[in-house]
């Protein structure tokens, strides 16, 4: 009986060493870390060719609304994990990638949008960092002379502004986007940041000068909730009644 499992099992390592391709290969080395390395290899080469991994300037067949190799952005936002590295090209899962797309469609979210609206948010943010921050002067590394007695030249924050003020201006605001139907040229995402749609190739038929003014609700907008933010720690949403905005 104990003859018959041990043939059995010689049969098994047989078939296996087959189909991992290291059946030529002495018995010691069939299942060494080199053999078992270049069977990997293999396998993932013939995984590829099967059209299983999707190389950066494919991603966009798998997901709508994607931009030009989006591969970066998905690793970094969304911790998308099934991805190598060969050479220097990254490859995704197939499988996984639709998944991905099949989960943004549900929430709604168009991801070069996405991107967008994290590029504009984060400008707007150094902007606005660098209004508030005194201009530094250039260094001049060693090459400088303090003079003596030179102290105690500084200043004070100025207090600030009362919260019922910066509120009665979103109140302003918000009765503008609406008399204005800003709604239409508008997104408001989570409520809280302003964004100009992509009218560029509509505006030489738009009223003279709505662009600007557009740009300059949005950016009025963004500093009374950032200024309500640095005052009370949070923001005031704006709920746009519009069925078909996009809320991320």
């Amino acid at each position: 009986m104990s003859e018959e499992i041990l043939k059995e099992l010689e049969q098994i390592r047989l078939v296996l060493a087959k189909i991992i391709g290291t059946a030529d290969q002495s018995a010691e080395n069939r299942f060494s870390e080199e053999a078992l390395d270049k069977a990997a290899k293999e396998f993932l080469k013939m995984s590829v060719e099967r059209g299983e991994w999707v190389e950066d300037v494919e991603i966009s067949k798998f997901i709508k609304n994607s931009f030009y190799r989006p591969g970066d952005f998905i690793r970094k936002e969304f911790a998308f994990a099934n991805w190598f590295k060969r050479g220097r090209e990254y490859l995704y899962s197939k499988k996984d990638l639709i998944a991905l797309n099949h989960e943004l469609i549900k929430r709604n979210i168009n991801l070069k949008r996405y991107q967008e609206f994290l590029y504009d948010k984060a400008m707007f943010e150094k902007k606005r960092a660098s209004e508030n921050s005194p201009k530094k002067p250039k260094s001049q590394g060693k090459h400088f002379k303090i003079p003596t007695g030179l102290k105690n030249i500084t200043t004070t924050e100025i207090p600030k502004p009362d919260p019922e003020i910066v509120k009665q201006d979103l109140i302003r605001l918000k009765q503008e986007f609406k008399a204005a139907k800003f709604e239409s040229y508008i997104d408001i995402y989570k409520g809280t940041h302003a964004m100009l749609k992509n009218i560029y190739i509509y505006q030489k038929y738009l009223e003279p000068g709505f662009k600007r003014k557009c740009d300059k609700w949005c950016y009025d907008f963004n500093y009374a909730n950032d200024a309500l933010k640095s005052i009370t720690g949070k923001m005031e949403k704006f709920v746009v009644d519009d069925p078909t905005l996009i809320q991320l």
